[in-house]
């Protein structure tokens, strides 16, 4: 089972796709997210975000002031400021 990703800021869509696993720093603390997960939302911290292909690829963004929510094998995490990490 895959995980159906969605990485926005409030400018753009920073990366969109299909994963296996996605960790990201929330105000709880840090949080992995793979299929099947009970539904949650989570206020983000600053941190990164980092999200596993499927394929094994690994995708780094930095993300901030925003929230996580996880509902039917879909993640979506939309940040006010969000950049992809080179």
């Amino acid at each position: 089972m895959a995980l159906k990703v969605n990485l926005v800021s409030a400018e753009a869509e920073i990366w969109s796709g299909e994963a296996s696993l996605v960790v990201a720093k929330t105000v709880e603390g840090e949080m992995g997210i793979m299929a099947g997960h009970e539904p949650v939302l989570a206020i983000l911290a600053k941190g990164e975000v980092r999200i596993t292909g499927l394929d094994g690829t690994k995708v780094l963004a930095n993300a901030q002031d925003g929230f996580l929510s996880m509902e039917s094998d879909e993640v979506t995490i939309v940040a006010g400021h969000a950049a992809l990490i080179a």
